[in-house]
């Protein structure tokens, strides 16, 4: 079975920026439920940069899949958090190469004169804590969509 398109879904690739706590609660949910090996993230401390290589859930076209009786999708897409000063983790096991982690929420705790943490609240009560001189973040998707593995959309049992 060949690759969804872009053009099947009815979307262009998502490129995204945030620079406001609003902002960034519409990048939050654009990928929640996202997955992503321990190995796919990178803190370039030189350039101030933290990136995430996600396969995140397209929630944009998950109502247009289900009413079309369409497969729903996945596509990677890269997650940078620029103007990063230092990096803390909590429940993340990165020496466990093999381990596959879930994003459920990006936050926003602002600090003084603009700065303050970046929150990746990940499943299995982890957590990466980003200190940030300015809340600068970007999402862009860079391959095109596939089938979703599972064939369904992410539950959490509401």
């Amino acid at each position: 079975m060949a690759d969804a398109t872009f053009e099947e879904g009815g979307e262009a690739p998502l490129n995204l920026g945030a620079l406001t706590g609003e902002d960034l609660q519409v990048i939050s949910s654009l990928t929640q439920d996202a997955v992503f090996p321990v190995t796919e993230m990178r803190w370039e401390a030189k350039r101030f940069r933290f990136a995430l290589l996600l396969n995140r859930f397209r929630w944009e076209d998950s109502d247009a899949a289900k009413a079309r009786g369409r497969a729903y999708e996945r596509v990677q897409s890269l997650l940078v958090i620029d103007n990063v000063l230092s990096v803390a983790s909590q429940g993340v096991d990165r020496s466990d190469r093999d381990i596959i982690l879930s994003l459920l929420d990006v936050s926003f705790e602002p600090g003084e004169d603009g700065t303050g943490h970046v929150l990746l609240t990940l499943a299995g009560d982890g957590v990466m804590r980003l200190s940030v001189e300015a809340l600068g973040v970007t999402l862009r998707d860079v391959t095109r969509p596939y089938q979703a593995p599972s064939g369904k959309a992410p539950g959490h049992g509401d």
